[in-house]
């Protein structure tokens, strides 16, 4: 596994990678574990580009991460279908965990799909902070910060304001 930092006007973010494609992936705000004392590199080939979307992602230009290979390898089987559906949301663009469920087949499966979203190792690119509780309400977000980064990084998007306490804001 590879890793690099990758230096935005929102903060750091951090992505690793193997030969098929982005296995792991961090949002401002913390050092994840997986990073540890990994030898950082470059990515390069057909990754190579992901560091400029990311940075014009964290200036507020919309930017398209559907094409970057994923790889989900030892990923849960209901959680690759689970970000198989989020991957359909696209930029500035909400969805909720029920909908999520629905499209799967139950919508029974919301907190299975709020857990999923919870072990999602590949936040931004798939992404999670794109889907909204019940009636549109922010809620759950495990990356550091919490419901707060997911508002900034749908305020990034301008995406429609959700509904309840939280308004966008940095």
């Amino acid at each position: 596994m590879r890793t690099t930092l990758i230096e935005t006007a929102i903060g750091v973010f951090a992505m690793a990678w193997g030969d098929r494609g982005v296995c792991r992936f961090a949002l401002p705000g913390g050092t994840p574990s997986w990073l540890g004392d990994a030898e950082l590199s470059q990515p390069d080939g057909e990754l190579a580009s992901i560091p400029g979307m990311v940075r014009r992602y964290a200036g507020g230009e919309k930017v398209d991460f559907t094409a970057v290979p994923l790889n989900l390898e030892g990923v849960d089987a209901f959680n690759q279908r689970a970000y198989a559906e989020l991957l359909k949301i696209g930029y500035g663009e909400t969805t909720t965990y029920g909908a999520i469920a629905r499209a799967l087949g139950d919508v029974t499966l919301a907190r299975a799909v709020g857990t999923a979203m919870g072990q999602n190792p590949i936040p931004l690119l798939v992404p999670c902070h794109r889907v909204l509780g019940a009636g549109g309400r922010p809620v759950g977000f495990s990356a550091p910060g919490g419901v707060t980064s997911k508002m900034k990084l749908l305020a990034l998007e301008h995406a429609a304001a959700p509904t309840g306490q939280y308004a966008f804001g940095f």
